[in-house]
């Protein structure tokens, strides 16, 4: 009789190092998204103290989209950059900077210093998600990979809970609570300390970069060598396998970005305004539904990761788009009961926000070793010089539309460009990273 073994389980195979490489990513990413979350939360209260005469949304919305158009920035240059001097110091420097400016943001003395501290917050956020998501991919396993992607990107759910939670017990603290909120940004200082000693880099990248390196010492090079060492970004867009990549990635970017930044960041103030119908405090039932959403979208994001190893990568980034399309008409237009839509909150977010882990899963798979940094920030942050519209122009498209309900399921169609792009995608799964 044969003897019949039961497959070890994923994570057997799994070192310390590979799980402290996922820990490093996942708490950065949770201090980007408390950050980020954080703005979304008191931006109105802030600006209500720095710049009491002007139109709440119209700056509001100019706030946030200064933050995006630094994170996209920042994001670009930062990839870039980890391509040529390593994931664990761009990680480290990141987070570090990151540290400095959201402390400095509440010390802001009028709109107009909170709006540049804001860019340059923004840019220094940015820099964290490429490196964070391009160290874990070359660290875990294929048949892990996308796991460990989903295990990443949570942490930004986790943040955005955080914030949520932090701000049910600061908000009531009076005018100046916002600022207490930007002082728990410092914190993530605290833990750059470990990830200097804690993370090592990876060696996919030490390998290539000690190529680069001899290769740009040499006189002589061929045709192939001579593009290995082209700057990194010019490089994924003159290659057309990898232009093509490209831009089919930044359309679908821009879907997630530009949807979640366009719709889903209003779904606290959306609950809050039923809340306030009925007779309920808007501010309290606008942090309940934050927290709700995020709990929806920190199980979307794992799910997400899981069933890209299980069922492969198209199929999984195909059902999240459509079941977004769905659900946001569902949660802003169909549901009018207040119990029923706090339930529908998390379902929206699972779909609608933990949608983004298909970009750390997906788009390492899509570039070589020596420009993986450089092409998932590319895809991953360009997408923020569209999407910074969104808040920008969400009060008017509110106003236009006659409240939220039917803009949000207006602006949510979006989501049938991001299934038709979908096929066009390689599907990758169980395969090793391209060098």
């Amino acid at each position: 009789m044969t003897e019949v073994r039961e497959a070890a389980p994923w994570y057997r195979s799994l070192d310390r190092t590979k799980w402290r490489a996922l820990i490093a990513a996942n708490l950065g990413w949770l201090f980007d998204g408390f950050e980020t979350y954080a703005l979304i939360l008191t931006a109105g209260v802030a600006l209500k103290q720095l710049h009491p005469g002007g139109n709440p949304a119209f700056y509001i919305g100019l706030t946030i989209a200064m933050t995006l158009l630094g994170w996209g920035v920042g994001g670009i240059v930062g990839g870039i950059v980890a391509d040529y001097i390593g994931r664990r110091r761009v990680l480290l420097l990141s987070i570090t900077l990151y540290s400095v400016f959201t402390g400095l943001s509440a010390f802001a003395w009028n709109w107009e210093s909170f709006l540049v501290l804001r860019l340059l917050t923004g840019v220094t956020l940015g820099s964290e998600w490429g490196t964070g998501t391009s160290l874990v991919a070359e660290m875990w396993p294929p048949h892990a990979r996308a796991k460990a992607a989903g295990l990443m990107q949570c942490g930004l759910g986790l943040g955005f809970f955080v914030a949520s939670a932090a701000w049910h017990f600061i908000a009531p603290l009076g005018a100046d609570s916002w600022r207490y909120m930007f002082l728990l940004g410092v914190l993530p200082a605290f833990f750059a300390l470990w990830l200097r000693r804690g993370v090592p880099e990876s060696d996919k990248w030490t390998k290539v970069a000690s190529r680069r390196a001899s290769l740009q010492a040499r006189g002589s090079l061929s045709d192939e060598e001579r593009e290995y060492t082209r700057f990194t970004l010019r490089q994924i867009l003159a290659d057309p396998k990898l232009r093509r990549l490209t831009i089919l990635g930044s359309i679908m970017s821009t879907v997630t970005t530009l949807a979640w930044w366009g719709i889903s960041t209003w779904v606290p103030a959306y609950v809050g305004s039923i809340a306030a119908a009925d007779g309920h405090s808007a501010e309290s039932y606008a942090s309940t539904a934050g927290m709700i959403y995020n709990v929806g979208a920190i199980a979307g994001y794992i799910s997400l990761g899981f069933a890209a190893d299980r069922f492969g990568r198209k199929g999984t980034v195909f059902t999240y788009f459509a079941a977004s399309l769905v659900m946001t008409p569902v949660l802003f237009l169909w549901t009018h009961d207040l119990t029923l839509v706090l339930l529908l909150c998390a379902v929206n977010g699972f779909f609608t926000l933990g949608q983004y882990t298909w970009m750390p899963v997906w788009l390492p798979e899509f570039y070589p070793t020596h420009l993986r940094a450089t092409g998932a920030a590319f895809v991953f942050n360009a997408a923020r010089f569209v999407a910074f519209l969104g808040p920008l122009l969400a009060g008017t498209i509110i106003a236009t539309f006659g409240g939220y309900s039917t803009a949000a399921t207006v602006l949510g169609l979006i989501y049938v460009v991001g299934m038709l792009v979908v096929p066009f995608c390689p599907e990758t799964r169980g395969r090793a990273l391209p060098e």
